[in-house]
């Protein structure tokens, strides 16, 4: 059952804090000019000294409802089978050849969860990349369903790695630690580059934003977005480094990756400001109603697809790690009868397929045959 496995990761967290004060896996939180900048963000809280919401008492809120007896019998004490898929779900080998070469159409590969692999115009991006085989600073507490469909050493040149936040499942430091001696640049919001310095990035390769700040490269106009979400490694240090969204554009091609995010007022802030976009990657899994503010629920994302004035909606953030109580492809169906409703042009690659936008999108409703109706 999963609880012992969550049970020995929290007395091992616990140890570590106390034995290992400087277990890497923590990470590194901002300090010097690094904290400098990071204190004069006006989304930092002087107050508070920490990041904040566009609602600042949203996540004090969120840990009380979480610190709820009902909530932590149900957690820890009662096991739903359909939380794991019984059976490795469909995959297919990244056609890496096709993948690189030259087109007009945008390229995308979605590796599961979040994790997405782009060529915009010829740039290779990858995005919130996890290829370890555990979402925790432990190998054996959320571990990811099946092995990445590509590994690390075989993905072509990498040019640019976008990060969400800090989260274990966004930020992972054996992923980082893969490109400490390559050329590629990471960008990444305010704070997190300290994480990733001190797994051996240099700070040359790193660029950090605040929301709505810019930087362009190699052609490409990459935007920090405002998310309603947290962050941190550990128990003390929450919310020392800012979460976001990414905007890419390049020529004709504009891209929104919503990173972790609950529905609130930013999304149609950039749609206004940065839409229309040709496709979005959205946030679908991972809900609860204990922490309905940093997670879209279902029937919360086409609402947020509507705000962002966009044309495709491909699906992230689920189908890979156990992280909420819902069964494991209730998001999938979830949105596939609410796209339905909504007249979304809805595309639901599986691991590892080829998308490009404008030639190449047949998808299916993948996960249908894996459903356990018996349950």
């Amino acid at each position: 059952m999963a609880i012992k496995y969550i049970i020995l990761g929290i007395v091992f967290l616990v140890v570590s804090l106390i034995i290992i004060p400087n277990y890497s896996q923590f990470g590194t939180l901002p300090k010097g000019k690094d904290l400098q900048r990071v204190q004069k963000s006006k989304n930092f809280s002087k107050e508070k000294n920490q990041f904040v919401n566009r609602r600042p008492h949203l996540l004090q809120e969120m840990r009380k409802r979480m610190e709820s007896l009902p909530f932590l019998v149900k957690w820890f004490f009662f096991d739903d089978n359909q939380r794991v898929p019984k059976k490795r779900l469909p995959e297919t080998v990244p056609n890496l050849k096709s993948f690189l070469e030259k087109s007009d159409h945008l390229k995308v590969i979605w590796l599961g969860h979040s994790t997405l692999l782009i060529n915009l115009g010829g740039t290779i991006i990858l995005l919130d990349p996890i290829f370890s085989v555990a979402a925790s600073p432990v190998p054996f507490v959320v571990k990811r369903f099946q092995p990445p469909v590509i590994k690390l050493t075989d993905l072509p040149h990498i040019d640019y790695v976008v990060i969400s936040h800090d989260h274990y499942d966004h930020l992972d430091r054996d992923t980082v630690k893969y490109f400490k001696d390559k050329k590629t640049l990471f960008l990444a919001p305010l704070g997190v580059g300290s994480h990733l310095k001190g797994w051996g990035i240099s700070k040359e390769r790193i660029t950090e934003l605040d929301w709505w700040g810019e930087v362009k490269r190699d052609g490409i106009t990459f935007t920090a977005t405002p998310a309603q979400h947290f962050s941190g490694r550990g128990l003390f240090n929450h919310n020392k480094t800012l979460w976001a969204g990414w905007v890419l554009e390049k020529g004709p091609h504009k891209v929104f990756f919503s990173g972790d995010s609950g529905y609130d007022t930013h999304f149609k802030a950039i749609g206004e400001k940065l839409g229309p976009f040709e496709l979005v990657f959205l946030d679908i899994g991972q809900y609860n109603k204990l922490w309905k503010d940093v997670h879209l629920f279902p029937n919360e994302v086409p609402k947020a697809f509507l705000d962002l004035k966009a044309k495709y909606l491909i699906p992230i953030h689920w189908a890979m790690f156990e992280i909420a109580m819902h069964p494991w492809f209730e998001p999938g169906e979830k949105l596939k009868i609410n796209a339905k409703k909504n007249n979304i042009n809805l595309l639901t690659p599986k691991f590892g397929q080829l998308i490009e936008l404008g030639k190449d999108q047949k998808t299916s409703f993948w996960w249908e045959p894996f459903i356990d109706k018996s349950i």
